[in-house]
């Protein structure tokens, strides 16, 4: 085992964190829903939807069985929607094709919808008790500091660097133990801004510490201007209903439900025509302040426009992409459903626009 590891180690022991609600009654179903939950989310906002989501979904055959509406109304609010449906989709797998157990073999993780060699690692090590090296934020963080590793980890070149030295630093034994170290010197110590060097475990043989300039790395990627997208958000209610419209799977907000989405100039009768509600009578119509939404690579700037019927059209019933749901009780005699950030945010505003 080399210095590096044993210091983790060491350092582990006496301050790591122990009591997350993932590291109880480990098991590789357990681990794998908070490695693909921290993907991009932090810690604090994690837990509760850990707890949350383990509470109604306890094992992967309660997950397999689970409809989809239901696991992505569990996901609401974490955003990156595509890890739900990918975990929904591989705990499928899991239960068809593997009787409900968890490959053990570094392929046959990576072969599940959605783990990456990174989370198939963290599995291995952790719950399967092998010798595999993760590579997360937290980890890259560590490693790039520790060797001075210049350029941006997102290069294929530095990713190749960096999986090499968490490979030789990873130790045969206790491994998972390692694991949750240096996951946690970076999530406490080695944070990517005023990182605390001085009671960190390795800052002795730390090369970006011994230099005195450790937030110079990890490099950032090189900024792009985000372009910005706009979109017009029709919220049609009825008495306390309000319509929404199913995303395509393979879209934006794949398999959550939104208002209906249309271009930015595309009219209010247009929309009622396409819905085979031209005949509709419309009571109030009323434009809201576009705000704005924003994704990894573009900004979409939302127009909202309101509009209220006197009556629900006769030809605008439930289907499997549209749904009359109540604002104010979609967890409870609505089937639960996931909805966009953007949609719990303009259904929110309904009771100002519309005061019952």
């Amino acid at each position: 085992m080399d210095w590096f590891a044993q210091q983790l180690l060491t350092w582990h022991a006496q301050h790591g964190r122990k009591d997350l609600p993932w590291q109880h009654d480990i098991t590789p179903y357990r681990v794998w829903v908070s490695e693909i939950m921290l993907q991009q989310t932090q810690v604090a906002t994690v837990i509760d939807y850990y707890l949350n989501f383990m509470t109604r979904f306890p094992t992967v055959e309660a997950l397999a069985g689970a409809a989809l509406d239901e696991v992505l109304h569990h996901w609401t609010g974490l955003g990156y929607y595509a890890r739900a449906r990918n975990l929904h989709k591989a705990a499928q797998q899991i239960v068809n094709d593997h009787h409900g157990v968890f490959p053990d073999t570094q392929e046959g993780l990576e072969a599940l919808p959605g783990i990456g060699r990174s989370t198939a690692g963290a599995i291995r090590s952790i719950a399967q008790s092998q010798q595999a090296s993760i590579l997360d934020g937290n980890v890259k963080r560590v490693l790039t500091r520790f060797h001075a590793v210049a350029g941006y980890p997102g290069r294929t070149d530095i990713s190749r660097a960096l999986w090499q030295l968490a490979d030789e630093h990873t130790p045969p034994s206790a491994t998972g133990t390692y694991t949750q170290a240096i996951m946690d010197l970076g999530a406490t110590l080695c944070t990517r801004r005023k990182p605390d060097c001085c009671s960190c475990p390795v800052a002795a043989e730390c090369s970006a510490h011994l230099t005195g300039e450790p937030e110079k790395y990890p490099e950032r990627k090189p900024k792009k201007e985000k372009p910005t997208r706009h979109a017009r958000f029709f919220l049609i209610s009825c008495d306390r209903m309000t319509l929404l419209e199913r995303k395509p799977l393979d879209g934006l907000w794949g398999g959550l439900w939104t208002p209906p989405e249309r271009a930015p100039d595309y009219a209010s009768s247009a929309m009622l025509t396409e819905l085979g509600a031209a005949d509709a009578d419309l009571t109030q119509e009323r434009h809201a302040p576009q705000f704005r939404h924003t994704f990894t690579h573009f900004h979409l700037q939302i127009s909202p426009v309101y509009l209220s019927l006197s009556s629900i059209p006769s030809g605008l019933q439930d289907t499997d992409h549209l749904r009359w749901v109540d604002p104010n009780n979609l967890g409870g005699d609505n089937t639960p459903i996931g909805l966009s950030a953007p949609a719990v945010k303009l259904l929110a505003s309904l009771e100002d626009v519309f005061p019952s």
